[in-house]
């Protein structure tokens, strides 16, 4: 569904934050898995204001990570003086992440925190920390058993910090990715048991750009084998639905090699590529 956590509880909010600052002063020292996304953002420029140099942000850059979230990762960096490195992980290498089963995030994961923890022994960090928050726990996230199984922590979510929290929280902060929509890697868009490749990955990249330069935020192109299907924000939708705009997205799409292009009627939601749900194409849509 659209994302539209809950508004921040005003009377508590100072109290959770209170929560986080005392958890990351109890770390000696601290490896943030920051993605450039709202919650990691905020957890790495509240390490380093509480932790200074001991507090290093490290972005993990593969296929799956889009150059635009790179970008963002950089700029938000650089906003907040964080001491920030990039550094590869090769989950493609692994053959469960490629067969994308539903345990494929916690594949990820795994070589995601295994590699930080091993960057953290050999730096002398005491921890490492994602940016998992509260909002996160009911989800379906196989990425969490690889979370426990390397002691990773989770401050905001230990903190009870919301993702409305923690948006409210970047604003005051000045964070220029405060109202971010949320974005999950583009593995995501490729259904299950539907292998994971570099060049399908590549070609959602470029495709959901193209869209985004069309104007609209919230963007996911499912890869469908030959086909793409196009969900946008639900407020985006009517829009969406204009017949100018949909044919020259239909063109943009096939430009780059999906044969059909069709838009979800019911909009951006997570976990989507689960349902069995009727489509507009853009061809009949154009009338």
């Amino acid at each position: 569904m659209s994302e539209s956590p809950a508004p921040p509880d005003p009377s508590g909010l100072d109290t959770r934050e209170a929560a986080l600052v005392e958890r990351l002063r109890s770390t000696r020292s601290l490896v943030v898995a920051y993605s450039g996304g709202v919650d990691s953002s905020y957890l790495a420029w509240a390490a380093h204001r509480e932790l200074g140099p001991r507090a290093l942000a490290v972005t993990a850059d593969s296929e799956s990570y889009p150059e635009r979230h790179r970008a963002m990762a950089l700029a938000v960096a650089a906003a907040g003086g964080l001491a920030h490195e990039i550094i590869r992980t090769r989950e493609l290498e692994r053959p469960a992440y490629r067969a994308n089963g539903p345990d494929r995030c916690y594949h990820c994961k795994h070589e995601l925190y295994r590699t930080l923890t091993t960057l953290a022994r050999a730096r002398g960090f005491s921890a490492v920390a994602d940016g998992t928050n509260a909002d996160d726990r009911g989800d379906y996230r196989p990425g969490r058993q690889a979370a426990r199984e390397f002691g990773v922590i989770s401050p905001l979510d230990e903190a009870g910090l919301t993702k409305a929290d923690i948006r409210a929280l970047s604003r005051q902060a000045g964070l220029p990715c405060w109202d971010e929509p949320a974005s999950a890697c583009l593995s995501s868009r490729i259904p299950y048991y539907s292998e994971v490749t570099a060049e399908k990955l590549r070609l959602v990249e470029r495709a959901e750009a193209a869209v985004r330069a069309l104007g609209f935020r919230v963007v996911r192109v499912r890869h469908l084998g030959d086909s793409a299907r196009l969900e946008v924000g639900r407020d985006e939708l009517p829009r969406a639905q204009d017949r100018a705009l949909l044919a020259s997205i239909e063109r943009e799409l096939k430009a780059l090699g999906f044969r059909d292009v069709a838009l979800d009627p019911r909009g951006y939601r997570t976990g989507s590529l689960n349902e069995g749900i009727a489509l507009t194409p853009v061809s009949s849509a154009q009338g």
